[in-house]
């Protein structure tokens, strides 16, 4: 890959270091009045726990919480970028792959908040960093996700500080992750419980051998007798050890552990501390070898007293039993920045974004667990955990006052930012100068609060997630929605006036493909798409057929004119490029499709002189051109393969035909393989009727093909 590298270690990991001027404290200015220059809220694992805390209550109080995602890139492959040609099922299993292979690096949450008194609305940005840490063994495998070259210059570009993200970032679990690392842990627990009891029988019938081995049992039983007979004496445990030959009181020290009197080892191999587990199990029906874990080490090795079997149990309960405890605080411990996430869910406050279908699908993948197959699945489970989900990009385009002021600057984030919050971007050179904003906006970070503030942090996800929120209470206002008359108490996302817009996104926004998360019905034919329609031709999806690995030379104008040459001039609608190795072909009639590929499959089958000489002859040459229908490049999107190259990725998959089988071939080649085993001669003259049929249809379209190229030679006569 010439733009895309996994990034597998993390000592390996793109590390910019930004001057120390530019450490996210940026000077927050105004074009007319000095402002306050306080930071943007930034979070890392050292002040995530109380920034939760915090942040739990404001999300609570808040009417509504714009987010925004900085990602290490967009798309795995160029043939996986988005094209007008995408079907909307093809656009998600695009936008999937993308959630699925790289990661998010920052969150941006600001919870808005009405203030009645104030008339105006106060703004939290928060500036998540995040970085997918193996914080916990959950099966095995570090984390690995793409980069893309374009996406992580324009991180740096803007000042990411990529040392602050490895290094501080927040780590965490899905719901999926913690559910299968709980579940391997109760695994872990039983098989725990069957080998302490194999340990404990191998223990007492495993013979020592080795002589040396002999000399150090036999010397620590006498130890550990001498240690137990103290005990014994004196109850309360006040006995401690005498020195004889090579032992020392820092090999063997007396503690209580459990409120149990115990003999600590320390200094031991691991070797001497099993054969000191086999005269404690073979010797001592009182005392218990415990192997106690540390989180930064090995742990402990003690030897316990025990006064009867019913506590000895009782022992090995409560060291079990803590151990599995520790190991499920240290997974809820892992669970990490979806803290932030469960709180957005259960809360169900109305989240707002920008064009935000994406940015969803990397919640729903790296928070909740792995993506639905299908978008309709998708949508449905969304909905589950956010009820409430507004796309500025919708308000945007849903308004007649909107679309004439978006038509001279766009609907991208910064520059609606800047034509409807004029006042706050008045830093933004040559933009700011719009109709003066409808709703007042106040931030506040920890205890600092300024009505005039601008961090100047483009494309730093807190200050996007800022930029979303005010765009949105400005359309609302130019919607009719007015903000004097909202009760606190009151829903927001249930307001008539949002009710249409709530839960609609743009699935494409080239095609204008919208898709509604309550129902995952599409309403690609509504008012948001019309100002697209235009822009696009229509794309019929039955009439395309996908052509690759034909030679580099080959241009899609020449492929076109191969084509129509033996189709007619205007058998051809359009030609796409998908890279350099693949091109979609659409032709003006869908039977064209599966005439074009019956046509490839007889001229490759024949290979005879009339082939060579046929228009489509430079097409195939080379031998490796294949093709398909539509539905073919559905089936390389699902695929988790993801190739630089169309014809690799192909390859990869183990495409080994030439032609993708129609299904009157398949029912050719089911009905030959019946004839085949027919033994009778009556069933083989019906072999060569089907034979027959074969050949019949191969000829056929040789004629056919010969009837249409003299008619395009005559119409190309005509045009000179």
């Amino acid at each position: 890959m010439k733009n895309l590298w996994i990034v597998r270690a993390l000592s390996k990991t793109l590390t910019l270091t930004s001057s120390s001027s530019s450490s996210f404290t940026r000077s927050l200015c105004s074009s007319t009045t000095p402002t306050p220059t306080f930071a943007i809220k930034n979070v890392t694992k050292s002040n995530f726990e109380s920034t939760l805390s915090d942040l739990r209550r404001i999300v609570r109080d808040a009417d509504f919480v714009s987010v925004d995602l900085e990602m290490t890139g967009v798309t795995s492959a160029p043939w996986r970028e988005s094209f007008e040609f995408d079907r909307f099922d093809i656009r998600y299993l695009k936008v999937k792959d993308s959630a699925e292979k790289f990661a998010v690096v920052q969150f941006g949450v600001c919870p808005f908040r009405w203030n009645s008194s104030k008339q105006s609305f106060i703004a939290y940005p928060h500036n998540f960093y995040i970085f997918p840490r193996k914080e916990i063994p959950v099966d095995g495998r570090s984390y690995e996700f793409l980069c893309q070259t374009t996406s992580i210059d324009f991180l740096a570009k803007y000042q990411f500080d990529f040392n602050l993200c490895i290094q501080e970032g927040i780590s965490y679990l899905s719901r999926g992750q913690e559910d299968d690392a709980m579940r391997t842990l109760h695994i872990v627990y039983d098989d725990e419980l069957l080998e302490l009891r194999r340990n404990s029988r191998e223990a007492r019938d495993a013979p020592v051998v080795r002589i040396a081995d002999f000399l150090f049992t036999e010397r620590m039983k006498n130890r550990i007798s001498e240690w137990r007979d103290g005990l014994l004496l004196n109850r309360n445990g006040g006995f401690e050890t005498q020195e004889s030959s090579n032992d020392t009181t820092q090999h063997l020290q007396t503690i209580f552990f459990k409120m149990r009197p115990a003999l600590l080892l320390n200094g031991f191999t691991s070797h001497q501390l099993r054969l000191i587990q086999l005269v404690t199990e073979k010797h001592y029906e009182d005392l218990v070898f415990v192997r106690e874990k540390a989180e930064t080490s090995s742990g402990d090795q003690l030897i316990v007293y025990t006064d009867s079997k019913n506590d000895r149990d009782l022992l090995m309960k409560e060291v079990r039993d803590g151990l599995h405890k520790e190991a499920e605080m240290k997974i809820k411990a892992a669970v990490g920045f979806r803290h932030v996430i469960d709180l957005l869910s259960s809360e169900q406050k109305l989240i707002v974004g920008h064009n935000c279908f994406l940015d969803i699908a990397h919640i729903y993948s790296k928070f909740f667990g792995p993506l639905p197959s299908t978008a309709e699945e998708y949508v449905s489970s969304v909905n589950k955990h956010f009820p409430y989900i507004i796309d500025t990009k919708i308000l945007l385009n849903a308004n007649d006052i909107h679309l004439p002021m978006m038509k001279k600057s766009g609907t991208s984030l910064s520059k609606a930012f800047a034509l409807l919050c004029p006042e706050i971007a008045s830093s933004v050179q040559g933009l700011g100068s719009g109709p003066k904003p409808r709703v007042k906006v106040e931030v506040q970070v920890d205890d600092m609060r300024s009505s005039n503030w601008n961090s100047g942090a483009k494309h730093e996800a807190g200050y996007d997630a800022f930029m979303t929120g005010c765009i949105f209470a400005q359309a609302c206002s130019h919607l009719g929605f007015d903000f004097k008359l909202h009760s606190p108490s009151t829903n927001l996302a249930n307001d008539e006036k949002l009710q249409k817009h709530i839960n609609l996104l743009y699935l494409s926004w080239i095609n204008g493909d919208i898709i509604d998360l309550r129902t995952g019905n599409r309403t690609a034919e509504s008012l948001y798409s019309n100002n697209l329609k235009n822009r696009y031709p229509k794309t019929v999806f039955q009439n395309i057929a996908l052509i690759w690995g034909f030679l580099p030379k080959i241009k899609a104008r020449e492929i076109r004119e191969c084509i129509t040459k033996a189709f007619g001039l205007n058998s051809v609608s359009s030609v796409y490029h998908l890279d350099e190795t693949a091109v979609f072909v659409q032709f003006s009639k869908a039977e064209l499709v599966s005439d074009f590929l019956q046509l490839k499959q007889t001229l490759e089958r024949n290979n005879d002189p009339i082939s060579v000489l046929h228009p489509l002859s430079k097409l195939l040459e080379g031998g490796n051109t294949r093709a398909a229908t539509y539905e073919f490049y559905k089936r390389m999107c699902s695929s988790p393969i993801s190739e630089v190259l169309f014809a690799d990725q192909a390859e990869a998959m183990g495409i080994n035909w030439k032609t993708e089988p129609l299904e009157s071939d398949r029912e050719v080649e089911t009905l030959e393989n019946e004839m085949a085993a027919f033994p009778n001669a009556s069933d083989r003259s019906e072999l060569g009727k089907i034979n027959g049929m074969i050949n019949d249809l191969a000829c056929g379209h040789f004629q056919d093909d010969e009837a249409i190229d003299s008619s395009y030679t005559r119409e190309a006569q005509l045009s000179k």
